[in-house]
């Protein structure tokens, strides 16, 4: 077993799935990764169960029975991992939006460098998105400025889903309380960490938007983040009261 694991959750990646373990496999550091399936109609992970077997002890899968969101498979994970002994633990697409070579240099930034939370940004440098449409960036930027507006966080990126959590955090929030499901489950685990004074740092990457499967933002997904943060910061003001 190695020190740090990727956690790439998946549904309806086929086209994807078994070229993204490959790169992360291919790594100059070892890290096992552990595929989060949504029970896929279209055999994603009779794809990765092929990859289970072919690389053991390397590549894990998790079928869970039904779509239940992007939150709870991560949830799902983090129990996984912390029944173990990683001690780095990455969250990370499965479509090639997220450089698995930028891996490294979040690893590095938790194992070298000292940081409890590494984060993957696309505005720390600029707005560094490739395919997106204008709307689009300007909705995701406009949600960052929004977040650091309301939580206070100093994160140009909150809404990022590309991160590197060490274990300590993971172990210093009680999952229990993480009830958002789409992309606000990115802004409630960085405000915790925040909140608990973990040392959080950003490195930029290139943000490549999916060339091949489906995009799962929605408008339910949108407005669980709009209205999650707003009452993340209600209920971190009533705890201090």
């Amino acid at each position: 077993m190695n020190d740090g694991i990727v956690l790439i959750p998946t549904y309806n990646e086929s086209q994807t799935i078994a070229a993204v373990i490959g790169a992360v496999l291919r790594l100059d550091q070892t890290l096992d990764i552990l595929v989060l399936d949504d029970n896929s109609p279209d055999g994603t992970a009779a794809i990765v169960a092929d990859l289970v077997a072919a690389h053991p002890g390397r590549v894990f899968l998790m079928e869970r029975p039904k779509k239940e969101g992007l939150g709870t498979a991560y949830i799902a994970g983090f129990r996984w991992c912390l029944a173990r002994s990683y001690d780095y633990i990455f969250e990370m697409d499965a479509d090639f939006s997220h450089p698995p070579a930028a891996l490294l240099q979040l690893y590095q930034q938790c194992k070298e460098e000292g940081f409890d939370v590494s984060i993957g940004s696309r505005y720390i440098q600029g707005i560094n998105v490739v395919n997106w449409p204008l709307s689009r960036i300007l909705l995701s930027y406009s949600a960052s400025l929004y977040v650091r507006f309301v939580t206070g966080m100093p994160l140009r990126d909150p809404t990022a889903g590309f991160v590197c959590y060490r274990r300590k955090v993971l172990e210093s929030i009680d999952l229990n309380t993480i009830n958002f499901v789409g992309y606000a489950f990115q802004i409630q685990m960085k405000y915790q960490a925040y909140l608990k004074k973990f040392r959080m740092v950003e490195i930029p990457i290139v943000f490549t938007d999916r060339v091949k499967g489906e995009s799962k933002l929605t408008k339910n997904i949108i407005s669980e983040a709009v209205f999650g943060v707003l009452k993340m910061k209600f209920n971190a003001i009533l705890k201090r009261l």
